[in-house]
């Protein structure tokens, strides 16, 4: 046993050459083994075993500093770096995350979980390094599938004029999360087909050397490669071509399923029972199908994650032309969103909340200001979204509820969900936005009639007095649960409000509260500062109501538990029934 006396760089270094391969196997299988009971992103970690061995076998970390774009491959290095027991101890399988995180590990130099940053982080490194006239190398390590973003290219254009020490390892194993798509890997291909000596190269293009490794799961061949490209005194890629799933034959044949994966069978790769249920993204993605064969105009848009709506293999071969996958290049995505609706096509794109953040600039500029009307799917933003600190989405509100021109919806179910669709496809004044459940489907079996043409409209779900419950989206049940609770200890008939527009208020509705209600809180699954029930609270300002908004104070929570997150900014039924029984002066 190898992996057993590995706890720090200087360990693995004490091995020959020829254990390395034994040594990636342990690796593997502890990975397997983790993985199987635990999830995490399979695929690019197995394939990127070796890659890892032979830089921390060649450098000298962290002197010389690594930077792992996206940072979801970076398994082997913490392993490597004094972390294994996170990695072989199933008491200690969550004493770390899935990334990098310079609070766990002087090895680790960027908190990263999104994609094609590495060039860029690492340009900067080498230029304190430079200023501060240091001699450690930098090497940043960058899938194929992180080129398509536009940093990727921004990093690479800058870093080829610099002219110092930069070792970019672009680890291509032909593959994003799904299939790549984009010119740049035909490119890639050629370089692949050629062993490196095609005319057309990329990176030489952007003022880089380059060297080519077709086995890029040979250890051997790795250290070899490392060994002359270490203390270079100029810009190099190394482009190494690795097996994404290596020595899990599910995680080779279907990369796509085993890109990020859990709870399954070590030695067969068979799932867990998993109860068969409802989920947004299925629906979405049958229901833009159907519509895709009555319109020819409606096409939806994924920035390299199309199953977030729904779209599986099968369902992106049925749609053809009429699915746009872009790379995960979500800037690409809004601003192509906005030319297909201003050409008179119908977009729709869909997309994780968390990486919305990325295309801020895109939002306002190409399509607000424009106001052309492209439909967006956010999926998973809120506390029951992704919890890591690199994947929050509970910033979606106070980002996205601000910007002028823009409309965004926050449906409490299914029926809504679908009414809400079918009105921003239809419609052609303005861009929609619409904040996908996030906490399972939930199904009145009533059909919403709401005319959405008529903006910001909210929903009387309950008629009362005194106190007013104004419960956005996914937390309309918590409302209605502790409008239940008050009436029942209480006696108090609280009034009961789906607001459904979160980026306006309807005054009507608001002011007519005055007359017999004394208090108004509301209810957010996101930040509070800057959110939705701030812009309550300021137009009662002027009056006498009393308003209490609950939301998520303004902090990056890591790895939290939604329930615990939740009760510590005082959101549950019986806190906020407590609160509104003081401010009555009960």
């Amino acid at each position: 046993m190898y992996l057993e006396r590995i706890d720090s760089p200087a360990d693995l270094k004490k091995l020959a050459v020829g254990e390395l391969p034994a040594l990636a196997q342990e690796i593997r299988e502890a990975l397997i083994a983790k993985l199987a009971a635990h999830g995490g992103h399979v695929g690019p970690n197995l394939g990127a075993v070796e890659l890892e061995i032979a830089m921390h076998y060649v450098f000298d970390s962290p002197h010389d500093r690594f930077v792992f774009d996206v940072s979801h491959q970076s398994y082997t290095h913490k392993i490597l770096t004094g972390r294994r027991e996170a990695f072989t101890d199933p008491a200690k399988y969550d004493d770390d995350s899935g990334f990098t995180n310079p609070n766990e590990s002087e090895h680790d130099w960027f908190n990263v979980g999104h994609t094609s940053t590495s060039i860029s982080l690492a340009s900067g490194l080498a230029k304190a390094r430079d200023l501060m006239d240091g001699d450690n190398n930098v090497v940043a390590v960058i899938g194929d599938g992180s080129l398509s973003g536009g940093e990727a290219f921004e990093g690479f254009d800058t870093v080829g004029e610099m002219g110092t020490n930069f070792i970019a390892i672009v680890n291509d194993n032909e593959m994003s999360i799904a299939e790549n798509h984009g010119g740049l890997y035909k490119n890639l291909r050629e370089l692949r087909e050629t062993n490196g000596r095609a005319s057309t190269n990329y990176f030489t293009a952007l003022g880089f050397d380059y060297r080519y490794i077709e086995d890029g799961n040979d250890v051997a061949v790795l250290v070899d490669a490392l060994r002359d490209v270490k203390d270079i005194d100029h810009p190099i890629v190394l482009h190494i071509h690795t097996l994404k799933g290596k020595g899990f034959k599910p995680a080779e044949t279907d990369k796509e399923t085993w890109h990020w994966n859990g709870w399954f069978d070590p030695q067969t790769g068979e799932f867990a029972d998993r109860p068969a249920v409802e989920d947004y993204s299925t629906l979405t993605g049958e229901y833009l199908l159907r519509r895709m064969k009555e319109d020819r105009r409606i096409v939806a848009i994924t920035s390299g994650t199309p199953t977030v709506m729904g779209f599986t293999p099968e369902l992106r071969r049925e749609a053809g032309d009429q699915l746009v996958d872009v790379g995960i290049a979500e800037e690409q995505a809004v601003a192509m969103a906005s030319g297909i609706a201003r050409g008179g096509g119908i977009p729709v794109y869909g997309f994780y909340g968390t990486f919305i953040q990325r295309t801020y600039d895109q939002l306002m500029q190409d399509l607000c200001v424009n106001g052309n009307p492209a439909v967006l799917l956010d999926f998973a933003s809120g506390v029951h979204g992704m919890n890591d600190v690199t994947h929050l989405g509970f910033y979606d509100i106070a980002m996205m509820g601000n910007i002028p021109n823009l409309v965004y919806l926050a449906p409490s179910g299914k029926e809504e969900y679908f009414a809400m669709l079918d009105w921003a496809i239809a419609q052609r004044e303005r861009p929609v936005a619409i904040r996908v459940p996030a906490m399972g489907v939930v199904s009145t079996g009533k059909a919403d009639t709401t005319d959405y043409s008529q903006l910001d409209r909210y929903e009387t779900v309950r008629s009362g007095r005194d106190v007013a419950i104004v419960a956005l989206g996914d937390f309309q049940p918590m409302g209605a649960a502790v409008a239940d609770m008050l009436r029942e200890t209480d006696g108090i008939e609280a009034t009961l409000i789906n607001p459904k527009f979160i980026t306006g208020l309807d005054l009507d509705l608001l002011d007519s509260l005055t007359a017999d209600h004394r208090v108004v809180v509301t209810l957010e699954d996101g930040q509070l500062e800057g959110g939705f029930g701030e812009k309550i609270a300021s137009h009662y300002g002027p009056t006498g109501m009393r308003v209490r908004n609950y939301g998520i104070a303004k902090s990056m929570p890591d790895r939290y538990d939604p329930a615990e997150l939740l009760a510590a900014n005082g959101i549950t039924v019986d806190g906020i029934a407590a609160d509104i029984r003081a401010m009555l002066g009960l």
